[in-house]
């Protein structure tokens, strides 16, 4: 891809802006925060025996040249505005963390010489073991790491990125600079700015609409129910029960895309792939979403021919995937298998039927691709989602003559789908303005 001109200089802006303000931010919150006498910590028993690395201070010093090289790799204004506004976004979520929840570090290093404690000694010079979780050189990290990993493909260069960034995000700890409670918060709130300002597709707030479907909303309140039963039960039990934050984080943000955020809020892209803020703070339920969808299709895991070469079913794994040409995806919470040649996605939120325009673009879609050969369409069990997908297809192609007839034939072929009555409108609807 081509790179679009005056990426430098606008990349050399965006650095004058963030420069000061991280300073200016960063050293303000430190000053506040020495003067209170309210500062706590949270430290776990096993930290007392993290060793103290004085050579890893170099490796933490180094995002700060890191950060500045990351302006020089974007190829787009967008996605070079969109990086810029994640980092400053983690700046702002961190400085305003450090002020609501100020926590200390607890450990006192000794007095180190050389090259090694000169770099350490000139750290102390602005910073101060009052701003702890989350860590913003971690939250940093995070979107740095990201930005060189979409870039760096050149396979030897990209293994010691990964690895150079490996020991920063371990540094935190080895230089004596964190408690590890700030690694996995820190993480979060990189991940955070990440999904709000992804690289391409529209911004999160951009397709959110208050949902007026009322089982959308019964849904977010059984996500929102689960969130809060495993938050309460982690902040209770504390230790290592705080791991339980993780899904309960992953469940509140699936029910915000049920109330506001719909199918977008997975951010599943054109080739079928999650982003990997998206991926990392979904994780928990992701992994439970595809054991749901293996465990309820495990008697009948193969895919049914409708007719025509089009064929009905669960999501494919990568063997089951290269039986077809093309595949037609209806599934927003599932990444797609590596792709056949012809890949179409059309995310629609599991348990909630689409739409009749959504079921006349997956018609028009099947129609098109099915000319390839063998076509699969599929949603997370191919049961709901994309039955009622091949349904269109069958009604506007005139293979059915209507809603009955095509639900009868596709029952014929896969008698397991499950078609609400909400499904059976939207069909209806499609049926009477073909």
């Amino acid at each position: 891809m081509a790179r679009e001109a005056g990426l430098i200089r606008r990349g050399i802006l965006w650095l004058l802006l963030l420069g000061p303000f991280f300073f200016l931010s960063y050293g303000l919150a430190n000053t506040y925060t020495a003067g209170r006498d309210d500062i706590g910590s949270l430290v776990f028993a096993w930290e007392r025996h993290m060793p103290l690395w004085p050579w890893t201070i170099i490796p933490y010093w180094s995002i700060d040249l890191l950060y500045g090289l990351s302006f020089l790799l974007p190829r787009t204004r967008q996605e070079m505005d969109r990086h810029a506004l994640a980092l400053l976004y983690a700046q702002l979520i961190c400085v305003a963390c450090f002020l609501l929840w100020p926590l200390r570090f607890t450990f006192e290093r000794p007095e180190l010489s050389g090259l090694f404690g000169w770099l350490f000694d000139v750290l102390m010079g602005f910073d101060k073991p009052y701003n702890q979780a989350p860590s913003l050189h971690i939250a940093l990290l995070v979107i740095i790491w990201t930005m060189f990993a979409r870039h760096v493909r050149q396979p030897l260069w990209r293994g010691l990125t990964h690895l150079w960034m490996g020991l920063i995000g371990l540094s935190v700890l080895t230089t004596w600079q964190h408690h590890f409670i700030d690694l996995p918060t820190g993480a979060l709130a990189g991940f955070v700015c990440l999904w709000l300002w992804p690289r391409q597709g529209a911004l999160p707030w951009q397709a959110a609409r208050i949902a007026r479907d009322p089982k959308r909303w019964r849904l977010t309140l059984r996500y929102g129910l689960g969130a809060m039963l495993l938050a309460l039960i982690a902040c209770k039990l504390g230790h290592a029960a705080l791991w339980l934050l993780w899904p309960a984080l992953s469940l509140l943000l699936v029910g915000m895309n049920y109330a506001v955020f719909g199918a977008a809020g997975f951010q599943k892209d054109a080739d079928g792939r999650l982003s990997i803020a998206a991926t990392c703070l979904l994780a928990p339920y992701l992994l439970a979403a595809w054991v749901n969808s293996r465990l309820w299709t495990w008697r009948h895991p193969q895919p049914d021919e409708v007719c025509d070469g089009v064929h009905l079913g669960r999501l494919p794994g990568r063997s089951e995937a290269s039986s077809f040409v093309s595949i037609v995806d209806l599934c927003a919470e599932l990444p797609a298998p590596p792709l056949p040649r012809h890949y179409h996605n059309l995310p629609t939120l599991d348990l909630i039927a689409p739409d009749s325009q959504l079921l006349a673009q997956a018609a028009r879609a099947i129609e098109d691709m099915r000319q390839h050969g063998p076509l699969l369409v599929c949603c997370a069990l191919g049961y709901s989602r994309s039955a009622s997908a091949v349904a269109a297809w069958l009604l506007l192609s005139g293979r059915c003559n209507n809603v009955e007839q095509a639900e009868a034939l596709i029952r014929n072929a896969r008698p397991g789908v499950v078609l609400h009555p909400a499904h059976r409108l939207a069909l209806q609807q499609l049926e009477a303005h073909p």
